[in-house]
């Protein structure tokens, strides 16, 4: 069975960010993923996570409140872009997170694919032990997002080429843009190198939808996926109150041995 990552930006809000990986690893939680850990200093985040394994960051986003959505595809940003990619690398390094999110940002067209290929590029030798991401969002939750489609994601990491550059398979986003999440991950789980559950339609705790969540942690298994199956969705009640899920997809691990 995979590895589950906790999600400190969306779960556990109940408290402040610093005291939520104590929570997840009480909850049961293997790991967590911290979308942007920026505005503390890297060492209160080392005391916080107290081993915690830390399955992945963001690249900063800019202003968010501005409507900065990253700047890997955005024409005239690049050393933006770079900038915020060394400052992620080194503090991913340092909190032992083994992948980054490269947020693409708000562009469209041939230049901006073109700045996003050469960005990657330039990205994956900067940080080659660092395992890249690319996640694809929908245009209803992320209006004007340059990566908007997984099959767009597969073509662009296709084309680059490149073993630690893949596609972050979110489930909800899946849904959100091509109607059937269970065949976005046909299509395209040999590219996928971190995965995202949330249900569906409501980005509440994980199940529905259609998506047969437990086949999908056994077909992770049968194919050797070493990597973070992530919870990232909005608890429709106090977090440890809604995780069952995570205590029933566990207990099938233990009783099929895995």
């Amino acid at each position: 069975m995979p590895q589950f990552a906790a999600n400190l930006t969306m779960l556990f809000t109940e408290v402040s960010p610093l005291d939520r990986p104590g929570l997840a690893a009480q909850a049961g939680f293997d790991g967590a993923e911290i979308l942007f850990p920026y505005d503390y200093p890297a060492k209160e985040w080392e005391a916080a996570l107290a081993g915690l394994p830390l399955a992945m960051i963001n690249t900063p986003p800019g202003d968010w409140a501005a409507g900065d959505r990253g700047f890997a595809a955005v024409p005239g940003e690049e050393q933006r872009f770079r900038d915020g990619f060394l400052r992620a690398a080194e503090l991913a390094s340092r909190l032992g997170a083994a992948r980054l999110h490269v947020m693409a940002g708000v562009a469209k067209g041939p230049q901006a694919e073109q700045v996003y290929v050469e960005n990657l590029t330039w990205a994956a030798g900067q940080a080659p032990d660092l395992t890249i991401t690319l996640e694809p969002l929908n245009p209803d939750d992320m209006p004007g997002y340059f990566l908007n489609d997984f099959d767009q994601a597969g073509r662009i990491v296709e084309d680059l080429g490149l073993a630690r550059v893949g596609i972050q398979f979110d489930l909800w986003h899946a849904a959100r843009i091509h109607g059937d999440a269970a065949a976005v991950w046909a299509r395209h789980s040999a590219r996928i190198n971190h995965v995202q559950i949330a249900g569906f339609p409501s980005r509440n705790e994980p199940g529905g939808g259609g998506f047969d969540i437990t086949g999908l942690c056994s077909a992770l298994d049968e194919g050797g996926y070493s990597g973070w199956v992530s919870a990232e969705y909005r608890p429709s009640r106090a977090t440890v109150h809604g995780l069952a899920w995570l205590g029933a997809l566990k207990a099938r691990s233990r009783l099929i041995g895995v």
